[in-house]
Order: C-alpha cells, then structure tokens, then sequence
C-alpha cells in the first residue's frame, strides 16, 4: 500500500543534527530535481521581493530567511519536522511498533522542495508550496511531474494508492495506467482543517490496522471500523475511486 500525503505549512525547526544531504534521501531518482530546486530556492529567498515571489505573507517573514540556510542547516526525520493538523492526528510517535514499522513503508509525504520523502527521512525546516512559480525553473508541480512518475509508478506497481494529498500537491503525480486502476482519493467534507485532522486519523489507522489490500471495496470496509464511510467507483478510466470519509 501506497499513502500520499501533503507536507504541513507548520514545521518544527530542528535545534541540532546532522545537515542536508540528499543523497540519504528515499528515492534516489529525485536527486538532480532536488538540487536544482533546493538551488534556486536559496537564491529566491536571498532576492529583495522572496516574500512574493515564494507566496509568503510578512508576519513569515523569518522562515523565508531561514531558507538561506538551508544547505547547512541542522535536519530531523520529516515526521518531526512536519508538524501540522494532519500530522498531529496522524500522531507517528505515538504508534507501537508495528504499526510505526509500517508506516515507515507506506506513508509517503509529497514536497515541493524535495518531491517526495519517507518519515525516515532527515530534512530541514523548508518554506516552499508547491503552488509557487519558482525562478527560473517555474511551476513546481511541473517540475516534479516527470521524476516523481518514474518513481511513484515503481513504488506503486502492485497495491494500492490511497490519496490524501490536497488538490495543489496531487497535480504533481496522478497515477496513470495499471496504477489508475487502484488509485483512491480520500475526500473529507467539512472545513479545511478538520479534513486535514480526519485524513491524519486514516492515514494512523491504516497503519494501526495492517491491512495491505489492492481492493478498494477492503480498504472502504477497513476505515468503516472507526468512519463513516461512501465509496464511489471511477467515473470513467484513468480516474480514481472516491472515499468519502467523516
């Protein structure tokens, strides 16, 4: 099973450790994308107008500048440095073992500066959207289109893909082909940050649970244990089945 979830806005700075290298990094494929906009982050954040330019209103300022540093500044595994509503609900260091082991396999966290990462995963505290039209290499979801098909479509070859990802950070890979076929979009109605709160609850409780299936109809019976759940098949091919969660 493949879960795809966005980064987090709110990110804690890590105080100590090792600085960036991307050659430890998850998916080794990703590494000349990966220079090229860590490279032009750091002159974007340097430039007189990095406020708007990278989409960043002034009361955050302060994490534009910490950009500048990035290169050397000190990492911790991304699932202590994305700290957001999800990743509050999703709660990885609070899960046993087993389920924390197989989250370490499933989860995969979609990034605008790196594309994608493992929680494992050591990174620096970043700001960057993948929103952003970055110079000179322009629209990141773009950017990331062609690497991130070589290697989600590997990683996603057999089991499911279950989707978690906002609308901005999907446009970065949609499954395609085979992979299609086994692609599920989890939407939670509601306010934006109670559907970011519900996807960090089914993301910790697929771990929890343990079950890897490759059937849709499984996965909507698996969350129906704790939501209240409505599964509706793909419109036409290539597009995904839609899980409705609350």
């Amino acid at each position: 099973m493949l879960v795809l979830l966005p980064p987090s806005e709110g990110k804690t700075v890590p105080r100590r450790g090792r600085s960036l290298d991307l050659s430890t990094l998850s998916f080794p494929g990703l590494t000349t994308a990966r220079q090229a906009v860590l490279r032009s982050l750091v002159a974007a954040s340097e430039m007189p107008d990095a406020l708007d330019v990278l989409g960043v209103p002034p009361t955050l300022g302060d994490e534009v500048s910490r950009n500048r540093g990035l290169v050397t500044a000190p990492t911790a595994p991304a699932a202590a440095v994305y700290s957001g509503v999800l990743y509050a609900a999703l709660g990885l260091a609070s899960l046993d073992t087993a389920a924390r082991r197989r989250a370490n396999r499933w989860l995969v966290v979609t990034s605008a500066l790196f594309g994608a990462v493992r929680p494992t995963d050591r990174i620096p505290a970043y700001r960057l959207s993948m929103k952003v039209n970055l110079p000179p290499l322009g629209p990141l979801a773009g950017v990331w289109r062609t690497p991130l098909g070589a290697e989600l479509d590997a990683l996603a070859q057999r089991g499911l893909v279950v989707d978690c990802r906002s609308s901005t950070y999907a446009a970065a890979w949609v499954p395609a082909g085979p992979t299609a076929a086994r692609w599920v979009t989890v939407q939670v109605p509601g306010a934006t940050h109670m559907a970011k709160h519900t996807r960090g609850l089914v993301a910790r409780h697929l771990c929890e649970a343990g079950v890897d299936t490759r059937n849709p109809v499984r996965l909507a019976a698996v969350l129906a244990e704790r939501f209240e759940v409505d599964l509706a098949r793909p419109l036409r091919a290539g597009r995904p089945w839609v899980l409705s969660v609350s």
